[in-house]
């Protein structure tokens, strides 16, 4: 049996040749054009997203996220964050998928409905892979003069990987 989510992307597509058809836009050319704007932007950020990507792998590879992970587990029990998320909060600015699977290894080891896994799953749902975005987004931006914009950022996720603790400790 269909459900409508199947029909939203293929209704989508028809109203957009519909609107194309009637403002007279030659869809076709429309659609090169934009394909060759996205591959001139990939182009761009490619070397950007390579070197987030080496500087990731070096930091898994190499250990230093699990001497950070040993070295600040103490300091943020002080601040309200469980030693086993410490893994969590070192990795999540920097990977996704590498949160993902630290976050995995919680569910396997803590149990999914356990405090500790919960405050995980609000940490990493409520916070972003900072060093992946500011890659995007300050790699377009003609000012490259961004003095302030990783550090504001990642002490908004400590302070929110604090609030998400707390919340879930408290609620």
């Amino acid at each position: 049996m269909s459900q409508i989510s199947d029909y939203v992307l293929p209704i989508l597509l028809l109203l957009v040749m519909v609107a194309g058809i009637i403002k007279r836009v030659p869809l076709f050319d429309a659609f090169t054009q934009g394909a060759v704007e996205a591959l001139r932007l990939v182009a761009e950020l490619f070397p950007f997203f390579a070197a987030i990507f080496v500087c990731i792998i070096l930091f898994r590879t190499s250990g230093l996220g699990s001497y950070l992970s040993t070295a600040l587990g103490p300091v943020l029990e002080g601040v309200g964050i469980p030693a086993g998320l410490t893994e969590l909060m070192i990795i999540r600015p920097l990977s996704g998928s590498g949160s993902l699977a630290v976050l995995e290894e919680i569910y396997a080891l803590y149990g999914a409905d356990s405090s500790i896994a919960r405050a995980a799953s609000v940490l990493v749902g409520s916070s972003e892979t900072v060093f992946y975005v500011s890659a995007v987004y300050f790699s377009t931006v003609p000012n490259k003069k961004l003095r302030y914009g990783i550090p504001i950022a990642l002490v908004s996720t400590v302070l929110g990987a604090i609030v998400s603790c707390l919340l879930v400790r408290y609620l």
